[in-house]
């Protein structure tokens, strides 16, 4: 008996100790975090947490709204939410989104409860306390989920500390990246069907969460102009959905796209069906008729190429 009690105690000991152990972590690039079958179906097991590093594309707040709100009862109504986007660089073509909600309990599935106002409050404060613009090299490690398509950094819908991701800032005015001209043939098909390829080497899956520029494209319907709305924008044969962010530009409504223009911005993945589902993410515009994106994304592309039609 004796002896069946001391090998149950080391047993518990055993696994205990391995429950406090700490999860395994490793430096990955971004491409290698967002490998994909042929399904579509993110396919990176390695480690339960990663260190990834990139150049920051744009100010979170022109995303998503961070204003905490706690008072918010409805099913899937997650409040506050705060994302980032961060590109690889060099050969990394690839990029990853960081992401934050407020009130994970209205998820039906989430038992773990959400973030008073003051406690949401502190978590921005403690990623804000990196001090990062878009253009600045950061460092992002934590645990991760895929949603709708892309693997995401972030904490599992889950509040403890333990789930917190960090932020460091490794260098700052790096500079954005290029924006990278796609055309929306390397993009969809001539029936105006999305590209996908498992491999990552060409369609969306080769862009997403990268700053690109679609030259020449018009506006279907107008009429959907409006922070967080979506337009659709077309080359005469095909198509692709843009997501307006939350920037003043696109607050103060100035809409004169009348032209054929340009757009500048983070091409996206949001759709339940993995192989589908892209859109460009565009978080500001300034209004100068030319070029739809945020400033600092034109001014990029002036800088790399000159452009006078985007002054």
């Amino acid at each position: 008996m004796r002896a069946w009690l001391i090998s149950g105690l080391f047993v518990g000991l055993s696994v205990v100790g391995m429950c406090r152990a700490d999860p395994p972590v490793a430096p990955v690039t971004h491409r290698q975090f967002q490998a994909v079958n042929a399904n579509g179906e993110q396919t990176y097991t390695a480690t339960q947490k990663v260190v990834l590093e990139g150049i920051v594309l744009h100010h979170p707040a022109d995303m998503l709204d961070p204003t905490p709100d706690d008072a918010i009862t409805t099913t899937y109504n997650l409040g506050a939410q705060w994302q980032l986007f961060l590109q690889g660089e060099g050969d990394d073509h690839a990029g990853t989104a960081v992401y934050l909600a407020q009130l994970y309990d209205n998820l039906p599935w989430v038992m773990t409860g959400g973030y008073s106002n003051r406690e949401y409050i502190a978590e921005l404060a403690r990623l804000n306390a990196a001090r990062f613009s878009p253009g600045d090299r950061i460092r992002v490690t934590g645990r991760f989920l895929s949603y709708k398509g892309k693997m995401n950094i972030n904490e599992q819908h889950n509040k403890n500390p333990d789930r917190d991701f960090t932020i460091e800032l490794l260098e700052p005015g790096v500079g954005l990246p290029r924006p990278e001209v796609v055309s929306l043939d390397e993009l969809k098909d001539e029936q105006d069907r999305f590209i996908f390829d498992p491999e990552r080497l060409a369609g969306g899956e080769y862009y997403q969460a990268r700053l690109i520029k679609i030259e020449d494209v018009n506006v279907v319907d107008p009429n959907t102009w409006g922070p967080s709305g979506e337009i659709v924008v077309t080359d005469g044969i095909r198509t692709l959905p843009v997501k307006l962010g939350r920037g003043n530009g696109i607050y103060q409504g100035s809409y004169n796209l009348v032209e054929p223009f340009d757009v500048i911005g983070i091409l996206d993945q949001e759709s339940t069906n993995l192989r589908n589902g892209y859109r460009l993410y565009v978080m500001d515009y300034d209004g100068n008729g030319h070029v739809l994106a945020a400033y600092e994304h034109r001014m990029a592309d002036v800088r790399s190429e000159g452009d006078p039609n985007a002054m």
